[in-house]
């Protein structure tokens, strides 16, 4: 997709995206007050992202999938609305968003 790596860092400035957002949500998640039942699958797919983006080889249908299951348990806590639509935004650098069959 054109992106290309900073100079003098050798890093993917995608991967330097996604370990922002990653690390601006888990601040943001262990900073939130009230505790909510799927709190501990959102921490355990941040930790799998941030893993992945350590690796250097993220895996773009692991992320979504971990995108996916990190929407679900924090997308009705508003207050990490912004944080979590970064992520989306910084995980969808990595390829386009597969099309949705109709059916």
């Amino acid at each position: 997709m054109g992106q290309t790596r900073l100079t003098g860092s050798g890093e993917d400035p995608r991967a330097t995206e996604l370990r922002a957002a990653v690390s601006r949500l888990r601040r943001e998640l262990a900073g939130h007050p009230v505790d909510f039942p799927d709190r501990d699958i959102a921490e355990d797919e941040l930790a799998v992202l941030a893993a992945m983006v350590s690796s250097g080889e993220p895996e773009v249908p692991r992320m979504r999938r971990s995108l996916l299951l990190i929407a679900g348990a924090v997308g009705s806590v508003s207050a990490l609305g912004s944080a979590l639509m970064q992520v989306r935004q910084a995980v969808d650098l990595f390829g386009e968003t597969p099309p949705r069959g109709r059916g």
